[in-house]
């Protein structure tokens, strides 16, 4: 076994920020990056076996949006089960894709109506209107 010396260390130390490092961790790490380890040193992804990801079509997105349109209370199960696809890809595009949050288990779009947004405009002018009241005073 090849000993590393103190200044290898202390620049893996320093690399890492975190000077408790125990030595047999730090020379671990010296082995591994200098190729004398009995892993390979690989620091990108390899390519996985398995199919690529097909329920995120567009195809899948518009069912899934009609499904809760047409029924605000439909859980995440019945609409995996439905079409056939994994609950966590239908969590995938309700939330992140077609960008609904549940409320009171109910499935609501994130978006905002004319009147909400009315409702905040006046809000703010009228805060801005008793901090300007606020800070003269």
């Amino acid at each position: 076994m090849k000993w590393f010396g103190p200044e290898e260390m202390m620049d893996i130390q320093t690399m890492t920020e975190a000077a408790i490092w125990r030595n047999c961790a730090v020379r671990k790490y010296v082995r591994i990056f200098k190729g004398e380890h009995r892993r390979e040193t690989i620091l990108r992804d390899r390519k996985r076996s398995g199919r690529p990801l097909s329920a995120s079509v567009t195809a899948h997105r518009e069912k899934v949006d009609c499904m809760i349109r047409a029924n605000r209370r439909v859980k995440q199960k019945e609409i995996a089960n439905a079409l056939d696809i994994s609950k966590e890809r239908v969590h995938h595009i309700v939330t992140t894709v077609l960008g609904y949050r549940k409320v009171s288990a109910h499935w609501v779009p994130r978006q905002l109506t004319v009147e909400m947004k009315a409702q905040r405009k006046d809000m703010c002018t009228q805060l801005l209107e008793l901090s300007t009241v606020f800070i003269l005073a």
